[in-house]
């Protein structure tokens, strides 16, 4: 079903209070990633993936890899808002025998493709998947992957860049989550980037930079990826850790730090309000 613009993004407000939830009552796990993604989230599951939470099995479907597990609670709430299990199970966030995980197990939950653990290994898988649909002829399936950008210090990352490219792989896109931090700070100063897009372009990747926060522009990005024939895509989303809640915002010390029951208080406060566009509170 088609969602409009605003529709999406109440959706996509909906899923920060949730990751917000979730991390203030198990008191551990990744803030910034989480929230800085959710728009790029809500753009996969509502609009752009073919798939059926009914049938998360279904041989048609469209894959998606989550590389940066940590990022886990924006897939856990967004899957959960699109129907593939109670939004109450969301509160059992890294409980011991959870479904939920501090990072996704794929026999745990219906609709997950991979675990996600090491960093810089999801391409690799999602390139295999996608290699494996060229060869049996599925051009109409697509691999999606998302990674951080922290990630790309890992060496597999571009041991997997250099066998897409080789090997032309129009169905496969990566979605980088460009925050410009990791855990031990701004990405510049531990292990400088730039420039992203000329490397990735010399490794044979078609490149598109948007803004993460745009969710049409997700959605056209997504779309324009499918239109490139002979070559894998990457789509740079320059996002801003921590997106919706002020304090939050562009800190990488909130990269793996979970909210206190005051500072969830006032996070959910600042969605509530829209960060005060508007007046009121509604749950």
């Amino acid at each position: 079903m088609k969602h409009t613009e605003s529709e999406l993004q109440l959706l996509a407000n909906t899923i920060r209070k949730d990751i917000i939830n979730m991390l203030k009552t198990a008191g551990s796990g990744h803030s910034a990633g989480p929230l800085g993604m959710t728009d790029v989230f809500t753009a996969l599951y509502f609009e752009i993936l073919r798939h059926d939470p009914a049938t998360p099995d279904w041989e048609e479907r469209d894959v998606l890899v989550l590389s940066n597990g940590h990022i886990a609670p924006v897939r856990y709430a967004t899957m959960a808002r699109a129907g593939y299990f109670s939004v109450s199970e969301l509160q059992t966030l890294r409980r011991l025998g959870s479904n939920l995980q501090g990072h996704p197990e794929r026999t745990r939950l219906p609709g997950l493709e991979t675990t996600s653990g090491p960093l810089g290994s999801g391409l690799s898988q999602a390139t295999g998947m996608a290699l494996s649909l060229k060869m049996d002829g599925q051009q109409h399936r697509w691999i999606y992957c998302a990674m951080s950008d922290g990630e790309t210090d890992e060496g597999n990352t571009w041991e997997a860049a250099m066998l897409a490219g080789k090997n032309k792989l129009p169905n496969l896109t990566a979605i980088i989550d460009r925050n410009n931090i990791q855990i031990d700070g701004p990405t510049e100063e531990i292990m400088p980037l730039e420039d992203l897009r000329s490397k990735w372009e010399s490794f044979g990747w078609h490149v598109l930079e948007i803004d993460a926060h745009d969710i049409e522009a997700v959605i056209d990005a997504c779309n324009q990826a499918k239109a490139v024939v002979e070559r894998p895509v990457v789509i740079i989303a320059h996002s801003i850790p921590g997106k919706g809640v002020e304090f939050m915002e562009y800190d990488y010390q909130w990269h793996g730090t979970p909210p206190d029951p005051e500072q969830a208080k006032e996070a959910l406060h600042q969605l509530r309000t829209l960060e005060g566009e508007i007046e009121g509170e509604h749950e």
